[in-house]
């Protein structure tokens, strides 16, 4: 039997296990779940040499603490949590070795709100329907189905490289995004944009909107300009998308996120596009964005560009020279 990595001191508000999704369920009304920012969860996974779908931690906010048990290799990407090992700042965006009862913590966010914590090999928890990632509503998956709390021991699967060769790796500055400000997020109108009314879009495009803090990993509410309806908001339910922007009644839009529910009767005034779904999940409560559309092929570009530009954010050097 493999022995623990991990002895969990603290938990945090919300950390659960994640891996890149389950998918194939929605027509059960089970969601695909998985991580919230994907561009950061790939980047740990790459930086201590796991598979990109290998399991890891989704901190929210606040990250857990933790005992390790055994030597690993970790690595913290997303909010700017800061990460200390017994004590001592560590960088994020970095993978860090650390050792049999070395303490390490992840703080408070201070910009952002979700972190990811890989560690090599990757979290070693049972698959349900073919994932690993932790759908908290259905008590289903990761860790017993709910988030981790003091206690609980995590074990790890053997590492694909020698951790002498993994200590150091790091993301390139330039492709560690800023979570700070006020985002622009890209969108297409539709599938309902016939039923508001031109003023309606125009708010939506025009904003902006703030997160509040009643959004969590199912849907992001936001407020801000009244949207309108040509002839009310309801429809006969249909599919969701990750990213549908729905708009009830009250005029509010709420982004559908990963944990989404498979359908709704209310009607979607335009998609986020893949890509942004990323940075919006990264807006705190009270921090403000704004949208704006663009075309179908001008999407399928920008994502083919994200694409590429993930292939060649990591910088092993300072591994090779050791």
């Amino acid at each position: 039997m493999t022995s623990p990595a991990m002895e969990v001191l603290d938990g945090g508000p919300q950390t659960t296990v994640q891996d890149l999704g389950r998918f194939g369920y929605l027509r059960y009304g089970i969601p695909p779940s998985g991580p919230m920012d994907r561009w950061a969860f790939v980047l740990a996974n790459r930086l201590v040499g796991n598979p990109d779908g290998a399991a890891v931690l989704e901190c929210t906010l606040i990250g857990p603490r933790f005992q390790a048990r055994e030597n690993t290799v970790i690595a913290v990407t997303g909010a700017e949590m800061p990460v200390t090992v017994n004590g001592r700042e560590a960088p994020g965006w970095t993978a860090i070795e650390i050792k049999p009862g070395d303490t390490v913590k992840l703080g408070q966010a201070r910009s952002g709100v979700r972190a990811y914590l890989a560690a090599a090999g990757g979290i070693d928890v049972p698959a349900v329907l073919g994932s690993h990632s932790t759908y908290v509503r259905g008590k289903l998956g990761g860790y017993e189905g709910r988030a981790l709390k003091k206690g609980d021991l995590l074990t790890t699967l053997p590492p694909a490289a020698t951790l002498d060769r993994l200590e150091g790796r790091r993301v390139k500055p330039e492709a560690i995004p800023d979570y700070g400000g006020e985002p622009d997020i890209r969108v297409i109108l539709g599938p309902q944009a016939d039923r508001f009314t031109a003023e309606g879009i125009e708010a939506l495009l025009t904003g902006p909107y703030r997160m509040t803090s009643h959004s969590d990993r199912m849907g992001a509410r936001l407020t801000g300009p009244l949207i309108t309806h040509t002839r009310g908001h309801d429809i006969i339910s249909d599919g969701i998308a990750l990213g549908g922007i729905q708009v009830v009644g009250e005029g509010q839009p709420i982004v559908l996120l990963v944990d989404r529910q498979s359908a709704g009767g209310y009607t979607k005034i335009a998609t986020v596009c893949s890509f942004d779904v990323d940075r919006l999940i990264q807006v705190k409560p009270g921090q403000r964005l704004r949208f704006s559309e663009i075309a179908v092929a001008e999407a399928h570009a920008v994502l083919r560009e994200e694409r590429e530009r993930l292939a060649g954010v990591i910088d092993d050097r300072p591994a090779a020279g050791r």
